[in-house]
């Protein structure tokens, strides 16, 4: 009776530590990652963060990637700042200084903040889309505190905010209709008091098929332009359209009064080969062609200011 006992209870310890195992590899992993040399000194301040080398921890960091690959396991990273850990800790009155401090706030950044998965991509790769969806949460997160903040039109009594991201959807909307069948990539400019806002939205669309789109990038793209409008800043937008067997064609409109004018040939050369941050010429692409922007029409009220 006491070996049969034991061989019960043998084999249920086997039983449960394969469940485990199961379980374990259904179970997500979460990785916080310090993609540059100035976040990775500022958590070295900490005692209980071992790592002295930034390339040995993203070498590190790759091999854990990779082992939990190995594994079966889904991986999400997740963007670490050490100034917003900093802030986590404090509020949340979690010592900073410890390992449990960094698995609780990289949770907390993977519920609500930029992530990318892992599906073996080097991390040369990884890294730069990382750092660009952050800058697209920030610009979105941004955007909607100010179109939040404006209140309400003093005339009207309408949300300000609300009526100028249902404009800036509308002329979105009226602008990949007009745009046709095509690859469409559109970058919205908006300058505020503060900030240059950014955003850009790809879409697809066949020959007799509805426009194909990101739902994220599109509510950023809505939400930068609804700025523009909102504050009647100088913004634009440049869309260019590939197709099979043509050239690329770019087109662009400035932001005036709740609207998108188009802008001339001329100046749509100018806007794209000019370099943002310097002024300086930027020579033109082969096999493009610059073309003025295209009527979007206004069969919708302007928003209200």
């Amino acid at each position: 009776m006491a070996q049969t006992r034991n061989k019960r209870t043998t084999g249920q310890g086997r039983t449960g530590t394969t469940m485990r195992r199961s379980l374990r590899r259904e179970a997500p992993s979460i990785i916080g990652l310090l993609t540059d040399e100035q976040d990775f000194a500022a958590m070295r301040h900490y005692r209980t963060f071992t790592f002295d080398d930034h390339s040995v921890y993203l070498q590190q960091v790759e091999g854990l990637l990779k082992a939990l690959a190995a594994q079966g396991m889904h991986t999400t990273v997740a963007l670490f700042d050490p100034e917003e850990y900093a802030e986590f800790c404090a509020e949340s009155g979690i010592a900073a200084d410890s390992p449990t401090g960094r698995s609780r706030f990289t949770a907390e950044i993977a519920a609500a903040g930029a992530t990318v998965a892992y599906t073996g991509q080097p991390l040369d790769t990884l890294i730069p889309l990382l750092v660009s969806r952050a800058v697209r949460r920030a610009t979105w997160e941004y955007s909607t505190m100010l179109l939040a903040d404006l209140g309400e039109c003093a005339d009207c009594g309408q949300d300000i905010g609300r009526a100028a991201f249902d404009r800036a959807s509308h002329l979105l909307l009226r602008t990949l209709e007009t745009a046709g069948p095509g690859i469409h990539h559109l970058v919205c400019s908006t300058p505020t008091e503060n900030e240059q806002l950014l955003a850009a939205l790809h879409t697809e669309r066949d020959t007799n098929g509805p426009v194909r789109l990101d739902s994220a990038e599109g509510a950023e793209f809505v939400t930068v332009l609804a700025v523009g409008i909102a504050l009647e800043s100088r913004g634009g937008v440049v869309l260019r359209t590939s197709a099979p067997g043509t050239a690329d064609r770019v087109h662009g409109w400035r932001l005036t009064r709740g609207s998108l004018a188009p802008l001339t040939a001329g100046e749509v050369f100018s806007a794209y080969c000019t370099d943002a941050d310097t002024g300086e010429p930027v020579s033109p692409e082969s096999g493009v062609e610059y073309c003025a922007g295209f009527d979007i029409g206004a069969d919708e009220p302007e928003s209200h200011r």
